[in-house]
């Protein structure tokens, strides 16, 4: 994939944390260029502009960030998905597997309607275990996941992989080695 911009360079990485041996991709530098920002942005829409979508989903917190933008981009509504207890409406609800053990993410039960079409946004995909609930979550509503995109896929983690089984197209724009 070639781009005008090396959006990989805009990425930080930052050694050790949130623990040791973890290297963490840092997408705050990306988002603080603008032309890097911005070149993002399209470059997650790309395959789908002119297509007709619905919503864009995206999953707590930066995939907010870029969710807001793509939702921009391509005319759609931004429905957030956030970790349960965050949302002040009637929500749906989904257990997802963590690490170590599980957690629960929601929407509001009115923010997708059945039949509708969604594209699923976040930063980052490493073990595919939030992803996959989300989408699972969406599904369970009855819309459709048009495809998922992430500005940093963790291939040695099998996320993406873990998606395109459930039938899911996946979108990356980048990808780095280890965890």
């Amino acid at each position: 994939m070639t781009f005008e911009y090396d959006l990989k360079s805009s990425v930080r990485t930052i050694r050790d944390y949130p623990k040791p041996g973890i290297l963490f991709r840092d997408i705050t530098t990306l988002l603080g260029d603008a032309r890097a920002f911005r070149q993002a942005v399209d470059e997650l829409v790309q395959p789908w502009a002119g297509n007709k979508i619905d919503k864009v989903a995206g999953i707590e917190a930066r995939g907010f960030i870029l969710g807001g933008a793509v939702a921009h981009q391509i005319s759609a509504g931004f429905v957030p998905i956030r970790k349960r207890g965050k949302l002040p409406h009637t929500t749906v609800r989904i257990a997802y597997s963590l690490e170590y053990g599980l957690d629960e993410m929601e929407m509001h039960a009115d923010a997708i309607l059945p039949g509708e079409r969604v594209i699923l946004v976040d930063d980052l995909i490493a073990t595919g275990g939030t992803a996959e609930g989300a989408v699972k979550l969406i599904r369970q509503i009855g819309a459709t996941v048009v495809a998922a995109c992430f500005i940093i896929d963790l291939p040695d983690l099998g996320g993406a992989a873990k998606l395109r089984a459930m039938d899911v197209p996946v979108r990356t724009l980048m990808a780095f080695d280890g965890h």
